[in-house]
């Protein structure tokens, strides 16, 4: 997939996501970002396995959680690091859109998946990206991402039977090109 930075995606739930660019580092690349989040809204609890991320508020107040633990809160000029491996969520806590800036590091194949996800909730119309595309995501990419909070038997074996039943239909040929998923 050839990005063309900045690359904008944007959901059916108000929150929208600029790829600014990426920048080249002894870690690997750092992908900067900047979120806009509606009021109430943000990406449920979720890992990522390989890489960490930043976040700086530039306005409204930002609210987030690591999995076990009790929410905090972040207002702007106040950044929040999630390390790699640690299940985590954000939202907008305030009652206008949150703006963050900030990078994830190394870049992988995030940019991507956030765009596909994105693209399957649109799908759907609602949070739960559409089925098959969460199936197939879900499963090319297990040792990069996680749901933190889906249900084990959803994981091991909702998910995997949809991702078969999607392969005989023939539901992934738009992933056609999906980056190597990494090991």
């Amino acid at each position: 997939m050839n990005i063309q930075y900045p690359h904008t995606i944007q959901n059916c739930l108000g929150e929208k996501l600029t790829f600014l660019g990426v920048e080249p580092g002894p870690e690997g690349d750092k992908v900067l970002v900047e979120n806009w989040v509606n009021p109430q809204s943000g990406p449920p609890m979720h890992t990522h396995f390989k890489q960490d991320e930043e976040l700086t508020v530039v306005t409204g107040k930002l609210a987030y959680q690591i999995l076990g633990q009790q929410p905090q809160y972040a207002s702007a000029g106040q950044s929040v690091l999630f390390q790699r491996g640690i299940p985590h969520k954000f939202w907008n806590a305030g009652e206008e859109p949150l703006i963050c800036r900030g990078w994830v590091q190394p870049a992988n194949s995030i940019v991507y998946y956030l765009s596909a996800i994105y693209a399957a909730q649109n799908k759907s119309g609602k949070v739960q990206p559409e089925p098959f595309d969460a199936a197939y995501l879900m499963t090319r990419y297990a040792q990069e991402y996680d749901m933190a909070e889906l249900p084990p038997f959803i994981k091991k074996v909702v998910i995997p039977i949809t991702y078969w039943c999607g392969w005989l239909l023939g539901k992934y040929k738009h992933f056609a090109d999906a980056p190597t998923p990494l090991k």
